[in-house]
C-alpha cells in the first residue's frame, strides 16, 4: 500500500466543559462566530415527539434565498450595501467546491473571496496566498471590509474593487443568502426580482429510534478518565445513532463491528430532529437557550445534545479563520447540555484547519 494512503488525514477535535451560568463561559461566542451552518441535528433520549417548545423555536428561523448567477459586485452596489450594513447578513456561493472552485462568501459585513491563481491574478486586488497551498500558492484569499470608510461609494477605492469585480472579471455564482430576521425583507426581494431566485425554509425532519442503547453520561467527565466514553468515541456514537446503525453488531457474522461505548443503558425511545438549510448562527442560540430549559420540568434523561454542521465547502469556519478542504472537509460542533446546565462543547475541524477558538 502507498505510504500516503496509510496516513490518516489529520484532525482537530477541541473539547471544553463549562457551566451555561458561568459568567466565563464561551458558549455564547462559539456560536456566534460559526456563521455558515446547513444543518442542525438533535438527539434527545427518552422522548418519542419533538416538544411543542422546540419545534416553535425551529418553525421560527429565518427563511433564505436561493440566487441564480447573482455577480459578485451586486454586494458593492448602493442598494445592497444598504441592506448589508443595515441588517445581519450571511451569504455563500452555492455548490462551489473549496478546493477547485471560486467560492465566495459573505459575513459580519465582510466580502470574502477563495480565488485560484489565475483569477487571483486577473482580478488585481490585494490579497494574501491560502494558508493551505501546496509548494506553490495556486490560491489566494482577498477579503474587502464593506464598512473600510475608503469603501464609501465614490471613493477611489471603492470605484477600483467595483470595477475590478464588474469589468476585470465579473465573477458570477448561485447563491444562498438571508438578511436574518430583518425588517428589510421588502427591499431585498426587489433587489432579488432581477434574477432568478427562490424563497426557501429550513427543514425539518424527525424520526425515533426505539430500544437503542445510549452512553451513560456524567458532567464531570468529558475526557473519558472515569468512563471509557472518551469525546472520540460519544461522537462516533452520536454519528451512528444519526444514520440508525445498529450498535449491537455481533462478532459472528461481521468482520467489523461496532457497539455502543461503556458504560451504557437501554432506553425505551430517542427522538432525532434535523434541520436543513442555510441556518444563521443567531437562530441556533435561540435553539441552545431553549435546549437549557428543556429540563425546567422533569425528565428521565439527565442530556441532550445538539449537533452543528458547517457548510464543508465554506472559505471560513470558525469567524474569518480560513478554512481548507483535503479529503474530509469536517466543519462541525456539538454541546451535551446536562441537567444541571453544566455543558460538553466538542469542535472538530479538519487536515486543513487551524485549531478553533
Amino acid at each position: 500500500m502507498p505510504a500516503d494512503l496509510e496516513k490518516c488525514p489529520r484532525s482537530l477535535l477541541v473539547c471544553e466543559k463549562s457551566n451555561f451560568l458561568n459568567e466565563a463561559s464561551r458558549h455564547e461566542a462559539h456560536v456566534s462566530k460559526h456563521s455558515f451552518n446547513y444543518k442542525v441535528s438533535l438527539l434527545i433520549p427518552e422522548c418519542g415527539v419533538l416538544p411543542a417548545d422546540i419545534a416553535k423555536v425551529i418553525s421560527k428561523f429565518s427563511s433564505y434565498y436561493l440566487v441564480r448567477d447573482l455577480p459578485v459586485y451586486r454586494f458593492l452596489e448602493e442598494d445592497m450595501l444598504k441592506i448589508i450594513k443595515k441588517g445581519t447578513f450571511y451569504s455563500l456561493s452555492y455548490k462551489t467546491r473549496l478546493d477547485e472552485d471560486n467560492v465566495i462568501a459573505l459575513l459580519s459585513k465582510k466580502l470574502i473571496l477563495s480565488l485560484d491563481k489565475d483569477t487571483y491574478e486577473q482580478l488585481g486586488l490585494e490579497g494574501k496566498p491560502s494558508l493551505y497551498n501546496h509548494r506553490k500558492p495556486m490560491r489566494f484569499v482577498v477579503t474587502v471590509d464593506l464598512t473600510d470608510v475608503s469603501l464609501v461609494p465614490g471613493t477611489k477605492r471603492y470605484q477600483q474593487v467595483l470595477m475590478s469585480l464588474k469589468e476585470r472579471v465579473p465573477l458570477r455564482s448561485d447563491f444562498l443568502l438571508t438578511d436574518c430576521h430583518s425588517d428589510q425583507d421588502g427591499h431585498l426581494k426587489a433587489l432579488l426580482s432581477q434574477y432568478t431566485y427562490e424563497n426557501c425554509r429550513p427543514t425539518l425532519r424527525t424520526h425515533s429510534l426505539r430500544d437503542v442503547l445510549c452512553p451513560s453520561l456524567q458532567s464531570s467527565d468529558l475526557q473519558g478518565k472515569s468512563l471509557s466514553c472518551s469525546p472520540e468515541l460519544f461522537l462516533e456514537w452520536l454519528g451512528a445513532a444519526n444514520l440508525n446503525i445498529s450498535c449491537e453488531n455481533s462478532a459472528t457474522s461481521f468482520l467489523s463491528t461496532y457497539t455502543c461505548p461503556e458504560p451504557h443503558s437501554s432506553v425505551s425511545q430517542a427522538l432525532i430532529c434535523t434541520v436543513t438549510g442555510l441556518i444563521p448562527p443567531e437562530d441556533i442560540s435561540v435553539l441552545l437557550q431553549e435546549l437549557r430549559r428543556y429540563f425546567d420540568a422533569p425528565k428521565f434523561t439527565v442530556w441532550v445534545s445538539l449537533t452543528v454542521h458547517g457548510f464543508v465547502d465554506s472559505p471560513v469556519s470558525w469567524g474569518t479563520t480560513e478554512h481548507g478542504f483535503l479529503k474530509g472537509g469536517d466543519n462541525f460542533y456539538n454541546f451535551v447540555c446536562f441537567k444541571n446546565q453544566d455543558y460538553w462543547l466538542h469542535m472538530a475541524t479538519g487536515a486543513h484547519d487551524g485549531c478553533p477558538p
